[in-house]
């Protein structure tokens, strides 16, 4: 039965905020935020500072060119593959055990990366790395989700959240050759036990979930099958397209299993009384439109870093410290956009009016780098374009995080939260399968015809083509970046969140009906 709505507040009423449900918050919401933020620039660091380590741990573990792709696809496939699983077992476990058992496994998963004498270990590692970081991921966001309920301390911590998710790559990147270059390859996997050790202490001794919000249904064991091979399958086959291309046959196969075992998926969890993942939470537009339009977002994201660290690399002859440093302007813009300008407004313009014109303005970046040539200047081109990036990507996170669960009952915010972070994973994959792919095609056509027109300097045309094979895939990030744009100006209808009532129409928008007709309280946005 629908609960009577509050009455006016009077001029005496405590400043303390309330949840929905009438709790006052947790005293130590803050601290716990801190720790959560540190395990969540853990994993988001993981995905990229290996990157620059990769020729240095290849060379040293005489892993051959057609198995270096597994240390980057072993960590891709566990973590993408197991997320929605992840996200159900800290709904049934509970948020901070699965935070802590998440983190603990990512130590000793990191631990054994950093003692691997063969390619076995090293892939084995990254695969137990993406197992666990599947596991504190999506436990890491729902506990923001259940902690923090109040509109304007909602967008503050979903602020810090953003910036980190969204910036988090590249300071990885800056990280994995400051790491590399300095002292070895090893301590791109050493620098995440302190990360993860900190971060669990911390969890354990202040983190307090909120009680009554378990989902102690029986485990759906033919949805966590079906969606793992589903998902494994799909970021295999974007994987597989970069190195074989899109016509072979097992990357044609390996599409067609994915889209059989996601269409299964989907059809059991309609039928099942304790699904994986409950069709609700997916049928909101505003959560839809967060999870479709991030998830596109992230495709123009990564495809980029791959291409600007080539880029600065190899064309302009950076070292891998100074790479990680230039990508900093892109950090400072996200953190600015998210904490500055997304933060502070999303409690004063809807949700969309946020979203919208930062996909908006990360487009117009990414449409200052179709101009790349060999001899652009670093200040006159790439600064302003990484800075228009930055801002508009950290500007739309920040909402695109916070509406992950808006609306959705406790029980389902794991698996919620997890939904954000399986757009995110299959998203880079995707990024840097699609766009290396379109950016090779255009680079091998180029070489092709200037090689027939008599070009003279076989390592000139070389560079020209690679450029030209980046500007091409960054017009493709840009027509994504669009489409990001559409579906968040269209979908997204969630108004201000009512600073006055959490849990009201306005903050609920989009509200699951079912739980409020029984009764159960939602997570306020």
């Amino acid at each position: 039965m629908p609960e009577a709505p509050d009455a006016p507040a009077s001029p005496k009423t405590p400043k303390t905020p309330k949840a929905a449900d009438g709790r006052l918050p947790d005293p130590s919401r803050w601290k716990a935020l801190a720790f959560i933020a540190l395990a969540q620039l853990m994993v988001v660091l993981d995905a990229t500072i290996v990157n620059i380590a990769l020729p240095h741990a290849q060379t040293a573990l005489g892993i051959s060119d057609a198995n270096k792709q597994w240390v980057i696809t072993a960590y891709a496939l566990a973590f993408g593959g197991l997320l929605l699983f992840g996200g159900r077992i800290a709904d049934l476990w509970g948020r901070k055990r699965t935070f802590v058992v998440g983190l603990i496994g990512f130590a000793l998963a990191s631990a054994l990366g950093c003692a691997a004498q063969n390619q076995g270990m090293l892939f084995g590692s990254r695969a137990l790395q993406g197992v666990f970081g599947a596991l504190l991921a999506p436990a890491a966001l729902s506990l923001l989700a259940v902690m923090f309920t109040d509109a304007r301390e909602r967008a503050r911590a979903f602020g810090i959240y953003g910036a980190i998710a969204g910036g988090g790559g590249a300071v990885g990147l800056l990280l994995g050759g400051f790491l590399t270059q300095a002292l070895n390859w090893r301590w791109t996997f050493y620098v995440n036990i302190p990360f993860a050790v900190v971060a669990a202490a911390g969890a354990y001794f202040v983190i307090r979930e909120p009680s009554g919000g378990r989902n102690r249904s029986p485990l759906d064991i033919p949805g966590v099958v079906l969606s793992a091979l589903g998902l494994v399958s799909l970021v295999y086959g974007f994987t597989r397209a970069e190195s074989a291309g899109w016509s072979d046959a097992l990357t044609i196969g390996t599409f067609v299993a994915s889209g059989a075992l996601l269409l299964a998926f989907v059809v059991t969890e309609s039928r099942v009384g304790s699904p994986l993942l409950p069709l609700r939470v997916l049928l909101d537009r505003n959560r839809g439109g967060v999870y479709l339009s991030l998830g596109l977002a992230v495709i123009a994201m990564f495809g980029l870093f791959l291409f600007l660290t080539y880029y600065l690399q190899v064309v302009k002859g950076y070292s891998p410290i100074r790479t990680g440093f230039a990508f900093l302007p892109m950090v400072a813009g996200m953190i600015t956009g998210s904490t500055q300008i997304g933060a502070r407004l999303m409690t004063r313009v809807p949700a969309r009016l946020l979203m919208g014109p930062g996909f908006l303005t990360a487009a117009v970046g990414m449409l200052l780098l179709t101009r790349l040539e060999i001899g652009s200047s670093y200040a006159g081109l790439i600064l302003p374009a990484q800075l228009l990036l930055g801002l508009g990507m950290g500007t739309a996170f920040m909402p695109a995080m916070s509406l992950a669960t808006h609306g959705v009952q406790p029980r389902d915010a794991g698996v919620a939260s997890a939904m954000v972070n399986t757009s995110q994973q299959v998203g880079g994959a995707i990024g840097t399968a699609l766009l290396n792919t379109v950016a090779a095609s255009a680079a091998t056509a180029y070489a092709a015809s200037h090689a027939a027109l008599g070009a003279t300097d076989p390592k000139l045309l070389e560079l020209q083509a690679m450029v030209h094979g980046f500007t091409g895939a960054i017009w493709w990030a840009v027509g994504i970046l669009a489409v990001a744009f559409v579906i968040a100006v269209s979908l997204v209808d969630a108004g201000r969140p009512d600073l006055n009532a959490a849990g009201g129409p306005s903050a609920r928008g989009g509200a699951d009906k079912a739980g409020d007709e029984a009764g159960i309280p939602v997570v306020a946005h």
